[in-house]
């Protein structure tokens, strides 16, 4: 979204009149004047390219839909595509008068006026719009698409995909197509925008720029990140999504919404500092079903694309949930501090969201896929023998040993980790010990940690006192969670 800072506000308004000379009577016609000739620059850039300027009854119709059934009808391969207007809701400015002082009274609100909307092929971007609010404070909304974006860069470089819609379903060279979309990240997003600008709004720089010494401030209303996992077949993917799903709704609770999202998650409760809502939605599309969970204003959800594609994708509306290491203060020092909306923390907003994805794909892997629960658990129901010495096997049935597997599968040990004291204040939580309980106790938890090690269902993290579940140790513990927790109506269903 671009912006003139001054012009956000009525006192800035107010300002900016003064400066051009223009009395609070005049304005309407002062506006109205400018308003037309913002407009007539659009009806005339369409008509240089031989497009047509089309209005729309419903500001509610799919855009996107109709330029894209132009572009295959006319053949459009590069340039602008057509101008579209409509009458929407925006925030603007009004004159009213104060009966009791005797003046006008300049202020800002709600209220509708004429869009218009330019869609180009653009050579670097590919399909794009740029939305242009055509009376004050002049908004403008400019729609990207990565996925546009890439196949344009792909292009340029010769490497070969195949694509449906806004998913790519074969790449030749996934390495170096990622290395393409990393690339758009470090771009100079405001010569870029500007670009745009001017293209379709000249009127923004020598009218109401320039007389004042400021230009267009770009900042982000939306951002979405995703990370595709691609499949080889349909079948296959089918094969594994209902039970992601279902693993979904019934393991990513609260904390392990706001670990995969970067928060620091406390051992118990949720979290300290968090103030916003969280919930997770079940939906159905007309391409299928999607998870979504939601925190703070930002979301973090799962679908499927066209059969094959399973996408994960990170929606931040409110940045300043996340962190951002820049210059700021009074003292003008380096530390992290809440992200912005501006395009400069654009990179960092990458960072974030990609993290995201992948503890979300982290933590989907853990699903028990097409191994039988005995196949995958097999080796714990025996004694192993590590570098000489015998341990005994485990007994997930047993109360003992399914309590310690029900701790060390918390959702919350997943990003940092567990270390021994964890372990006791969770497994003797509400108990009072005494000094020598506490310390026979410890023990016992190092033994009940070797043997973990010794199955292969944990690892220690270097130089740390902390131990994480391995791969294959995820795989085992949640199976036979699964199996411990499932009703015998339910195993009996399933056996039918």
């Amino acid at each position: 979204m671009g912006s003139i800072p001054t012009l956000q506000r009525p006192f800035g308004m107010l300002g900016y009149l003064y400066h051009r000379g223009v009395l609070l009577k005049d304005f309407a016609a002062w506006s109205r004047e400018l308003t037309e000739r913002v407009r007539s620059h659009g009806h005339s850039l369409a008509a240089a390219t031989g497009r047509a300027v089309r209005y729309l009854q419903s500001s509610t119709e799919r855009k996107e839909a109709v330029v894209r059934a132009v572009i295959e009808r006319e053949g459009i391969k590069q340039g602008l595509v057509g101008v579209w207007s409509a009458v929407e809701p925006c925030r603007t400015f009004f004159l009213h008068k104060d009966r009791q002082k005797k003046h006008l009274v300049l202020e800002s609100g709600f209220g509708k006026c004429l869009h218009h909307y330019f869609y180009f092929v653009h050579q670097v971007f590919g399909l794009l719009h740029l939305r242009l609010q055509t009376w004050f404070p002049f908004t403008v909304t400019i729609g990207l698409n990565g996925h546009e974006w890439m196949a344009r860069q792909m292009d340029a470089a010769g490497l070969g995909y195949r694509r449906a819609e806004n998913a790519f379903l074969w790449l030749e060279d996934p390495a170096a197509a990622q290395a393409l979309a990393d690339a758009q990240h470090k771009s100079d997003w405001a010569q870029l925008l500007d670009g745009l600008l001017k293209q379709c709004h000249p009127l923004a720089v020598a009218e109401l720029c320039e007389p004042i010494g400021q230009r267009y401030y770009w900042s982000l209303k939306e951002s979405e990140f995703s990370t595709d996992v691609l499949f080889n077949s349909p079948s296959e993917l089918a094969a594994i999504y209902p039970r992601l799903l279902r693993y979904g709704m019934e393991h990513f609770g609260s904390r392990e919404v706001l670990r995969f999202l970067g928060k620091s998650v406390p051992a118990h409760g949720v979290h300290g500092k968090f103030q916003g809502e969280l919930n997770t939605s079940l939906s159905q599309r007309a391409e299928g079903v999607r998870i979504k969970h939601y925190a703070a204003g930002n979301t973090l959800k799962m679908y499927d694309k066209h059969g094959s594609v399973l996408r994960v994708e990170t929606t931040i509306n409110e940045p300043k949930e996340f962190r951002v290491y820049r210059k700021g203060g009074k003292d003008g020092t380096a530390a992290w501090r809440p992200m912005r909306k501006a395009v400069a923390d654009l990179h960092r907003r990458a960072v974030v969201s990609r993290a995201a994805n992948q503890r979300y794909l982290k933590a989907c892997a853990a699903v028990p896929l097409e191994e039988r629960t005995g196949e995958v658990a097999d080796t714990i129901f025996r004694p192993v023998v590590r570098e000489g010495r015998r341990y005994r096997a485990l007994n997930p049935w047993g109360t003992e040993d399914a309590r310690l597997l029900e701790v060390i599968n918390d959702g919350s040990w997943k990003l940092n980790g567990f270390r021994n004291r964890d372990l006791r204040a969770t497994l003797e939580k509400g108990k009072c010990l005494t000094p020598a309980a506490r310390k026979s106790q410890a023990a016992r938890v190092t033994r009940r940690l070797r043997l973990l090690r010794a199955h292969g269902l944990i690892k220690k993290i270097p130089k740390t006192h902390r131990y994480l579940l391995t791969e294959r140790g995820q795989q085992i513990v949640s199976a036979l969670q699964t199996a411990r927790t499932t009703s015998l109506n339910q195993l009996l269903e399933i056996a039918a």
